[in-house]
């Protein structure tokens, strides 16, 4: 723009009669020097290395440009061949085209030099140093190496979905301190690990896509099938998380909370939901089928709790117990609640179809049978887990402390 705008400039002069050529010849030169600085500022404000690169190569074709410009005008000068023209008055159409000869010779001039151009704009300008994040070990260790050896490479996958798994179960229970109290540098803490997670997500999902390739071993390839299924959930599982945390968040800024029998139930549905996640765990970690066997028994009495739940908030609603601004809060976190539960689900039925692969094309109708019982271990674990949990619906709230009379005599 600034090279058009000049020859516009200097196209203005030449109508009144004012330049010969050679100085058109000079200010053309200094255009070219001109726009390197322009470009060097420009290329250097906030951006990555491939743009600066862009712009140092822009740089380069100007100075080569201008050096080959003076170098061959001088020569064609000195020879006598542009004597006619030197002094010459010009007008518009003779500065368009010398512009125009002199960026097309150059560009055809200096066209073998572009290979020259890039491997000098890498070595002024070195790579972005990619943020590998607090795993950089793991991901490291997500080497195209391994893949000759595949139990090597799936370890790598292991160790980096495990590290998914409990990061994102630990910002569940990082969440859940949040719904009582918001704290804003824990819900930091859980935004900044989610794209840690997010990170190793990526990573992972694109080395399992390499490495199928590899696999000739049925047993490797039932394993990846396992872990390519389980990797999405554990990213869900991390959303989930955060979005619970949002909802604390959201309490604090409509500058409301729950009410004591409220959350004196969400408690016990907090301790269902991790008893859950902690049979998934174990489930992935030891592909321990008994642990995944016990999700779904628990997930449904994860659900019952949640329908309770939601009906007894209705009626605290009703009643005006529960402050209508928390409303909105406590559905969503029901909803992310129910998801967490289901992603568990998701989980322990791939290690069952892991160590039971003849259920790969029957597995709706297997866990359907679980639920419509006559499953002796499911009815079993049921039965324990909605003993343990729903009489803590109806317990009694606990008296407050009585304070002392020292206290009571400090208390503003």
């Amino acid at each position: 723009q600034s090279s058009s705008a000049t020859i516009g400039i200097l196209q203005a002069f030449s109508a009144s009669g004012a330049l010969a050529f050679n100085a058109i010849y000079a200010v053309i030169v200094g255009i070219y020097l001109g726009d390197c600085v322009t470009t060097a500022i420009v290329c250097s404000i906030g951006a990555k290395a491939e743009a600066k690169r862009v712009g140092i190569v822009n740089i380069l074709f100007n100075l080569s440009e201008t050096v080959l410009v003076l170098v061959v005008v001088t020569v064609i000068h000195k020879l006598g061949w542009l004597d006619n023209l030197w002094y010459k008055t010009v007008n518009s159409g003779i500065i368009a085209n010398t512009n125009t000869i002199f960026n097309m010779g150059c560009s055809i001039a200096l066209f073998p030099m572009l290979t020259l151009y890039e491997k000098t704009s890498r070595v002024i300008v070195k790579d972005d140093k990619e943020n590998e994040g607090k795993y950089k070990d793991k991901i490291e260790a997500l080497s195209s190496a391994f893949f000759d050896t595949p139990a090597l490479a799936l370890r790598s996958c292991y160790d980096v979905l495990l590290i998914n798994f409990q990061s994102s179960r630990d910002n569940i229970e990082k969440a859940f301190t949040l719904l009582e109290k918001y704290d804003k540098k824990l819900h930091e803490e859980i935004l900044a690990e989610e794209e840690e997670i997010d990170r190793l997500t990526d990573r992972v999902s694109r080395y399992m896509v390499e490495l199928l390739p590899h696999l000739q071993n049925e047993a490797h390839v039932a394993i990846l099938n396992q872990y390519y299924r389980v990797t999405s959930e554990f990213e869900r599982l991390g959303d989930h998380a955060v979005s619970i945390a949002d909802c604390g968040a959201a309490l604090t800024k409509n500058n409301t909370s729950f009410s004591a029998a409220g959350l004196r139930e969400l408690h016990v549905l907090e301790d269902g939901i991790r008893m859950i996640l902690e049979n998934a765990e174990l489930a992935f970690k030891k592909r321990d089928v008994e642990a995944a066997c016990r999700i779904e028994p628990q997930v449904q009495v994860a659900d019952e709790l949640i329908a309770v739940l939601k009906r007894n908030h209705l009626k605290r609603l009703s009643s005006g117990e529960c402050n209508a601004y928390a409303d909105v809060s406590f559905t969503n976190l029901m909803v992310e609640l129910k998801r967490v539960a289901g992603v568990c689900s998701n989980v322990g039925v791939a290690t069952v179809l892991r160590v039971r692969p003849e259920l790969a094309d029957h597995e709706h109708l297997y866990f359907e049978s679980l639920h419509s019982g006559g499953n002796t271990e499911f009815d079993a674990e049921y039965q324990r887990v909605y003993d343990e949990l729903f009489p803590r619906l109806t317990a009694p709230l606990a008296a407050p402390e009585k304070k002392t009379d020292t206290e009571a005599e400090n208390e503003p």
